[in-house]
């Protein structure tokens, strides 16, 4: 059975906060399926367009709200294959971002330019997964 999810509910972000201390350094690891065309809510005004086109549309407001709170992209790397995971589990992109901080991260959710641009991400995107990981230097 394949679940479908995009969005973080309060509940999953409640449970990180409550499994994470805060000031603890993050890495997000994103997964992305994109959809064929974005689904815009209707009378949203946002111009038609792809699915990557809208994920980009998103990525400009998220990209700028990571480097405020002193994050960074590390890695987007289109994904070649599925080799170890259920059918169905196929992914377009691989995103990992990290963060100085759990409660970094959880600001930025809060910002509200940040929360008007996941419109973009939720007409973008048929499926995602989010990972939340300890940073570490090798």
């Amino acid at each position: 059975m394949n679940i479908r999810t995009i969005d973080p509910t309060r509940d999953d972000l409640q449970r990180l906060a409550q499994t994470v201390p805060l000031d603890t350094p993050v890495t997000m690891l994103n997964l992305l399926r994109y959809r064929a065309q974005a689904e815009y809510p209707a009378g949203s005004g946002h111009a038609p367009c792809s699915g990557r086109e809208a994920y980009q549309r998103y990525a400009e407001v998220a990209l700028r709200k990571i480097r405020e709170l002193g994050g960074e992209p590390v890695l987007l790397a289109p994904v070649l294959a599925r080799v170890i995971a259920p059918a169905g589990e196929d992914w377009d992109e691989l995103l990992l971002v990290r963060y100085p901080s759990l409660g970094a991260l959880l600001a930025m959710l809060a910002m509200p330019d940040y929360r008007a641009a996941t419109v973009h991400r939720t007409a973008a995107l048929e499926d995602a997964r989010l990972f939340a990981t300890r940073t570490s230097t090798p």
